[in-house]
């Protein structure tokens, strides 16, 4: 999987940060997180695709995470989209894209929309799925993972071949769980499998105080996207406003015993994002803070 950070700015986009989006790379699917103002033009500069299959998860309903969508939709429109794409959000997302739709013209391709309303898994597939939990901010908003289900153990083909079973077809069923049989005999997955591997796991904060619900969400994550919007000196305003600091995600990462925390939405009073990165380091090792267009590459351990 590849992340792409599309935009990486608080409240105000800067001259080096746009607003609020994350775009994750899956084989062939696009799962996006927010989608700030501008957010089309970013896909444009780093060659994100825009007729893939794709799902978009809002966080909540403030400009910053959301002004993007009716810009991407008429994007996606102009180019002949086809395929259905998947908006999931809070309460309010419907009518905010109703209203737009009314003003300046709907899509011209299916657009499924689905507000949550509880904690639970939203969205899932045969390899993957993504769970929301509510955030803890001034408005409702949620935070989401994107989990991997676990792969298949690693195949043995010389005990396929000791077992008579030809390569091709029954190969595959026997590396994906399946029990066959061949010339009269049963031969079960496991015999020529090792044990399922665990798949990767990214947690996507949004905009949110730390809290116990995504402190459980991001345990053991391999990568944890958190909102970092002030230093310690404003932990007063962050609480008031609904944000976490750079210590409160770092120590979030540290209690949730994640592998790697990148931090975002980081407010445009820092022109220098460095005093952000230090004070999470200090609690955090394994962290850095998000640029615009910048990358992250997760590969599986086998």
């Amino acid at each position: 999987m590849k992340v792409v950070f599309l935009g990486t700015s608080g409240s105000l986009p800067t001259i080096e940060r746009g607003s609020s989006s994350v775009v994750v790379k899956r084989n062939r699917d696009l799962i996006m997180f927010d989608c700030g103002e501008g957010t089309q033009r970013q896909m444009v500069r780093a060659r994100v695709g825009f007729r893939r299959p794709m799902s978009i998860f809002i966080s909540h309903l403030h400009g910053d995470h959301v002004l993007g969508l009716p810009g991407l939709l008429q994007t996606m429109s102009l180019l002949q989209r086809e395929k259905t794409l998947n908006v999931y959000g809070p309460k309010g997302l419907i009518n905010f894209v109703k209203a737009f739709s009314e003003s300046i013209g709907g899509p011209a391709f299916p657009v499924i929309l689905y507000e949550i309303n509880e904690s639970r898994i939203i969205h899932d597939n045969k390899e993957y799925f993504i769970k929301a939990v509510r955030a803890d901010h001034r408005v409702e908003g949620w935070s989401y993972g994107l989990i991997e289900k676990d792969r298949p153990g690693k195949f043995y083909s010389e005990k396929a071949l000791v077992l008579g079973v030809p390569k091709g077809p029954l190969w595959h069923k026997l590396q994906h769980g399946e029990t066959i049989t061949f010339d009269g005999t049963t031969i079960t997955s496991s015999q020529v499998t090792g044990e399922t591997r665990p798949g990767l796991k990214i947690v996507y904060s949004g905009d949110t105080r730390p809290n116990k619900e995504l402190l459980e969400l991001s345990r053991d994550s391999d990568l944890l996207i958190h909102e970092a919007t002030f230093n310690d000196e404003l932990s007063d305003r962050a609480r008031e406003d609904g944000h976490s600091t750079a210590k409160g995600a770092a120590q979030l990462a540290k209690d949730a015993n994640v592998k790697k925390l990148v931090l975002t939405h980081i407010s445009s009073r820092y022109y220098d994002a460095s005093i952000i990165a230090e004070e999470a380091a200090e609690i955090f090792e394994d962290v850095e803070v998000a640029e615009d267009l910048m990358e992250i590459e997760l590969l599986h351990s086998d």
